[in-house]
């Protein structure tokens, strides 16, 4: 409703003025609700596809050796080889997520030649957002709810969180579980940092590719090791790897070879077309957003979790449109 104050006048002149005078509409609309999420967008831009069937993501994986060498004189012998069963495949099942869009009755005939917003248009850029915003909390925070899409907290564990990760279980396949750190509250410096990196990669044998951490525990970090001793700096292009989804006090370390976004060849957030609603006796039109996926770590032994890390806080949330 419009308002009197300003420069408007009030009481009989205000109603008046109202009821002949267009209203001076900014034709953008400002999204209030919902946070970035650049590790998703990440994991999203490397994502892999998948298809159909039982599994929709089967890996096969090698979690012991398949030969024994042997020493041997100058005769050359060696032992009859046994025939070693090593290799087991690493299963996931696709996650399924509708977002349903409506198109009720007469909405297009009122805004016809009329919208400064078209609805419609607001409401397709809100199922993706809020599709986004979903999924990307589910990836810091599901653990256990099989219908959602598992998060790094059970990819990036050993076994404490998540026994048995892609049907492998952690504790009778150790090669299975990740390295999992407590920092204890203590607050992170360089030095902290680099020796949890060569922890994960002592016991993974590679080097990790990529740490995302809360900003308010990168901030600690800044103000332990960096503010007032040197200067750092963000070039076009980068940026610090935060994410206003990851919980402050936890890094996630992992290699990005072996962790990786599937999702379905046909649902890769696709709309499904509008159908009338008039078998149900209503007039107006239903459509849906359909994404099939599963976050995968194919190789949890290279990536490592750091938790209880001390932070400044977790007051820092960032708006996005």
């Amino acid at each position: 409703m419009p308002f009197s104050s300003g420069i408007m006048p009030t009481g009989a002149s205000f109603t008046e003025y109202s009821a002949i005078t267009r209203r001076a509409f900014v034709p953008t609309m400002y999204v209030q609700i919902y946070n970035a999420s650049p590790t998703f967008a990440a994991l999203m831009q490397h994502a892999k596809v998948a298809s159909g069937g039982i599994s929709s993501v089967t890996v096969p994986v090698q979690g012991q050796a398949l030969t024994v060498p042997q020493w041997v004189g100058f005769d050359g012998s060696f032992s009859q080889p046994a025939n070693i069963q090593g290799i087991q495949p690493a299963e996931f099942n696709l996650k399924g997520m509708v977002t349903p869009i409506p198109f009720y009755g007469f909405e297009g005939a009122v805004q016809a030649d009329h919208a400064i917003i078209p609805r419609i248009e607001a409401v397709f850029n809100d199922a993706t957002n809020s599709t986004v915003d979903v999924l990307s909390n589910a990836l810091f925070v599901n653990v256990s709810n099989a219908q959602q899409l598992i998060g790094l907290n059970a990819a990036f564990d050993d076994g404490t969180n998540a026994a048995t990760y892609g049907n492998i279980s952690r504790s009778t396949s150790t090669f299975w579980q990740a390295k999992v750190y407590n920092a204890g509250g203590v607050a992170p410096t360089r030095s902290l940092i680099l020796q949890y990196l060569v922890g994960v990669n002592k016991y993974g044998s590679e080097m990790p590719t990529m740490a995302v951490l809360g900003l308010g525990t990168w901030l600690k970090l800044v103000q332990q090791d960096y503010q007032g001793l040197e200067s750092y700096q963000i070039l076009p292009g980068t940026g610090f790897d935060t994410d206003a989804y990851c919980p402050e006090g936890i890094m996630y370390i992992w290699h990005s070879s072996y962790t990786a976004l599937y999702f379905h060849s046909m649902a890769n957030f696709s709309f499904t077309g509008f159908e009338s609603l008039l078998p149900v006796y209503q007039i107006g039109y239903i459509g849906g957003v359909v994404t099939l996926l599963e976050l995968v770590c194919a190789k949890p032994r290279t990536t490592g979790r750091v938790g209880t890390v001390g932070s400044v806080g977790t007051q820092f949330t960032f708006a996005t449109i």
